[in-house]
């Protein structure tokens, strides 16, 4: 299950089954996922932004869905 991280996505990330085991893409900075590899996600998912971000770096991206992963996984109680 391969899930990747795109600013236009239109499934946000916390309605993504992070039970499969999974695989979690996140783009460049500068780019995002090429088209090739979006092509090949099983889902495209995003992170909603509020206020003025314009985007999220491909770090905090990454820590978002992780936590959400864990969550899942963990009953929705996150990490201990």
């Amino acid at each position: 299950w391969r899930v990747g991280l795109d600013q236009g996505a239109g499934a946000l990330y916390t309605r993504v089954d992070f039970g499969l085991p999974t695989v979690i893409v996140v783009g460049s900075e500068s780019r995002g996922i090429s088209r090739l590899v979006r092509e090949r996600c099983d889902v495209l998912a995003s992170i909603p932004l509020r206020g003025r971000m314009a985007s999220l770096n491909a770090s905090v991206a990454a820590s978002i869905a992780l936590y959400e992963a864990v969550r899942q996984r963990s009953g929705g109680r996150g990490p201990a």
